[in-house]
Parts: C-alpha cells; sequence; structure tokens
C-alpha cells in the first residue's frame, strides 16, 4: 500500500477500537489506546494508537490529534521503562508499505531493548503466547503515572 488511499474502517486496529478483536490492553485514555504487540520485536513491544482517527499513517493526521497521541506515546514509553528496565526504548512509526507499515492506521511502536539481546524483524517474528501478553500489559499498567 502507498502512502495515499482510503482508510480500511476493517483493518485490525479499527477492530480492536470497536471490541471486534482481542488485545492485551496496557492503557486507554480519551484519545489513545495502548496494547500490546502480538508479533513483538522485543519482550514488552507495545503499540499506541489514536482513538478517534481514520489516518492512515503520520502525515495524513490531523494537528489537534498529534498533541493528545505523542503525550500518550511518552505515557506509555515511560511505563515500559519503568516496568521492564530496559537498557533502551525505540519508539518508532511507519509511513507506507515501503517503509514499512503493515496495518494502515496511523500507530506507534515501543520496543524495550537489552544490550546484547536480538531485536525481531518488523511483523516477521511469531505470535506471541495471548496469557504472556496480559501479564506484561498487567505490569506496564501497574507503571502508568
Amino acid at each position: 500500500m502507498s502512502l495515499d488511499g482510503a482508510y480500511d474502517q476493517g483493518n485490525i486496529f479499527a477492530k480492536i477500537l470497536r471490541g471486534e478483536a482481542p488485545a492485551a490492553r496496557v492503557f486507554e485514555d480519551d484519545h489513545v489506546l495502548a496494547f500490546m504487540d502480538v508479533f513483538p520485536q522485543a519482550r514488552g513491544h507495545t503499540l499506541v494508537i489514536p482513538k478517534h482517527s481514520s489516518a492512515r499513517n503520520l502525515l495524513d493526521e490531523a494537528p489537534d490529534v498529534l498533541g493528545p497521541l505523542i503525550l500518550g506515546v511518552q505515557r506509555v514509553a515511560r511505563a515500559v521503562r519503568a516496568a521492564l528496565n530496559p537498557d533502551g526504548v525505540v519508539v518508532t512509526q511507519f509511513n507506507g508499505a515501503v517503509a514499512g507499515q503493515t496495518i494502515f492506521h496511523l500507530h506507534f511502536h515501543i520496543i524495550p531493548r537489552w544490550d546484547g539481546a536480538p531485536l525481531g524483524r518488523h511483523g516477521e517474528g511469531g505470535m506471541a503466547d495471548m496469557a504472556e501478553l496480559k501479564t506484561l500489559a498487567e505490569q506496564i499498567a501497574a507503571k502508568i503515572s
């Protein structure tokens, strides 16, 4: 998919927002939803999405949505750090298939990193155990301030 196109209401993140698909939820407020990535690149890989948006990527998003969204990303990234004590934290966001985007609903990845631990490939690892994801989600949620 290119950078341009129509928003697909059937994408998995839209289904999660509507309660039609399961997710290990970490945090939710009026603006954002954070949940565990089911194909994590590292233990604790968390996604943050805008709740009231039909933007496919960052380039499509309205400025008034971006402020609360990035504050939500920062809040969740701090909680990931506090819960899991990584050596570093990657915050990334892809725009278009060529850039690595696989779900066409604006989202940010928060990926904890530990020195010496390899990073999995985006979207190509195996599906994580849902019970483990829920445990991680609870650990991270407990650190949200």
